[in-house]
């Protein structure tokens, strides 16, 4: 997926409006794709990202964190955690297909589909720049934030 054009797509949001990625062309944009809202290290890695979000947004960024989830729990989630950008609702996982992130998992002896953790930069012409899959929390955000700095 590396170097190849985004897949487009629109889908519900917190804050009431759709997003399309198409629509932010001409700037880069960070996508999250985590597990379920309200688990611990989905909330961490909010927090991450909510925490250096005045550094992603100098540098004219947008964050967005997605999962399977619905909006209201999106809309409890980001108010929990006073989140400051938006959380979009892929339920039917056709974003989720198109990135390629729902991945059997165990889940306490079970296998259980899921999203694999995973996030992409976007730059400012659609293009994936950067993919880390299999995301392991602590530093990620951070490391993310040190990839968009390299864009220039």
């Amino acid at each position: 997926m590396q170097g190849q054009l985004a897949p487009d797509f629109e889908l519900p949001s917190t804050g009431g409006s759709p997003v399309r990625l198409s629509d932010r062309r001409g700037k880069p944009v960070v996508l999250y794709f985590y597990p379920k809202d309200n688990t611990p290290g989905c909330t961490t890695e909010g927090q991450d990202f909510r925490d250096l979000h005045d550094l992603f947004q100098a540098l004219d960024c947008e964050v967005f964190g997605i999962s399977r989830d619905s909006v209201k729990s999106h809309e409890g989630f980001k108010a929990k955690l006073g989140l400051p950008f938006e959380l979009l609702s892929d339920e039917d996982e056709r974003v989720c297909e198109q990135f390629a992130v729902i991945k059997m998992k165990n889940m306490y002896g079970k296998k259980v589909r899921g999203i694999e953790r995973s996030t992409f930069v976007v730059d400012r012409d659609g293009r994936v720049v950067r993919e880390w899959r299999a995301v392991k929390v602590p530093n990620h955000a951070q490391d993310v934030l040190e990839f968009v700095r390299s864009l220039g």
